[in-house]
């Protein structure tokens, strides 16, 4: 069989790249990596909603095409679309958190599902697009509180309006790639489902990482919802390498790779929130956490697990990391100094991790 380790390098050197939502977590390291493959980058975003998170630590905007621009405003995004002229897109702008969606529900559903349409309605109508990824989540699945993991082809669903806002961006995914991208030539289109992606820049609120970090700052213990949870840790790169392996893959055979893609921690590395929570205060040294109870609390999921063997076997990406390593690189990120090259520190992880998968 091939080999079929994508070399992103290759790929994206030169290469304009329209990447979605590159002000948030996910997306500012995933601009960082592009701006070290030599692509042209595009970054399309409503403004940072955290002050310190590693948008604005790292400096990346200074290095890319720093648009705002809402994905919910169809028309403005074309035009977008139309004066750049990306081959590669990355869409990665969402509302990204559970709690959050309960609160904005429609809104949520304006940006996650509507978002994702406008972005593949941009693409069908922006001839120079090749290839687009659109990152959306472990959570997508009806969650029925399997212990085997999903696999691409179980049940969409959702109970929060998070996960179900993201399960109907899977449905018109799949839509649009059967209805517009099914001829000769068409753009590869695929979706990409990672698991609880964990990693330093991330100030989010209502995230247990970032959470933790603020009670360690405030001298205060972690109040944890759920300590008993299952969820798939993993650190943020992971998810970020396989977009790329995607996108490139993409580039190369569009129609094999077009499709739903499971990017999930390997087998066995699936633990609770009490067990992410305990491996970071213990690689901190410091820091303690106490269970809270809320009254009426909105649901969230008690067990979520992914099956990435199709990753695995047909695109040749899998994970490096284990929990032990995600857990002790997260804690590095989150308590090392920038100092004076702040991007060269956010780079120099980057190599790392690279470093390690190439081993």
């Amino acid at each position: 069989m091939e080999d079929l380790a994508v070399r992103i390098e290759e790929a994206f050197r030169g290469r304009r790249v329209l990447l979605t939502g590159h002000t948030g977590f996910k997306g500012g390291w995933l601009a960082i990596w592009l701006d070290m493959l030599g692509a042209e980058v595009v970054g399309v975003a409503l403004p940072p909603d955290q002050p310190d998170g590693i948008y604005q630590a790292s400096g990346i905007g200074g290095r890319i095409r720093d648009i705002r621009q809402d994905i919910r405003d169809g028309e403005a995004l074309e035009a977008c679309f139309a004066e750049h002229a990306p081959e590669v897109v990355l869409h990665l702008a969402a509302q990204a958190i559970v709690r959050e969606s309960y609160r904005t529900p429609a809104a949520t559903f304006a940006t996650n599902t509507m978002g994702t349409v406008n972005v593949l309605e941009a693409v069908r109508h922006t001839p120079s697009v090749k290839a687009l990824v659109v990152a959306t989540t472990d959570k997508c699945y009806e969650n029925t509180g399997i212990t085997s993991g999903y696999t691409e082809s179980d049940p969409l669903g959702g109970h929060d309006p998070y996960s179900a806002s993201k399960a109907a961006a899977e449905i018109a995914i799949a839509s649009w790639r059967r209805s517009f991208f099914n001829v000769p030539g068409a753009p590869g289109i695929a979706s990409a489902r990672a698991g609880n992606v964990i990693g330093g820049g991330d100030r989010a609120e209502d995230r247990i990482v970032p959470d933790l970090f603020r009670a360690l700052e405030a001298g205060k213990p972690l109040r944890v919802r759920a300590p008993e949870a299952v969820r798939p840790w993993q650190h943020v790169l992971e998810p970020l390498h396989g977009y790329l392996m995607l996108a490139a893959a993409l580039l190369r055979d569009p129609v094999r790779f077009s499709g739903a893609w499971n990017l999930g921690p390997a087998p066995g590395q699936f633990h609770t929130v009490r067990d992410m929570v305990g491996a970071m205060h213990a690689h901190l040294g410091r820091g303690t956490w106490e269970p809270t109870i809320e009254q009426n609390a909105p649901h969230e999921a008690a067990l979520l697990t992914l099956d990435s063997t199709k990753a695995a076997e047909q695109l040749g990406w899998r994970p490096r990391l284990t929990f032990d390593e995600t857990v002790r690189l997260t804690a590095e990120q989150y308590t090392t100094p920038l100092g004076d090259q702040p991007l060269g520190q956010f780079r120099s992880w980057i190599d790392r991790y690279n470093h390690h998968a190439d081993h």
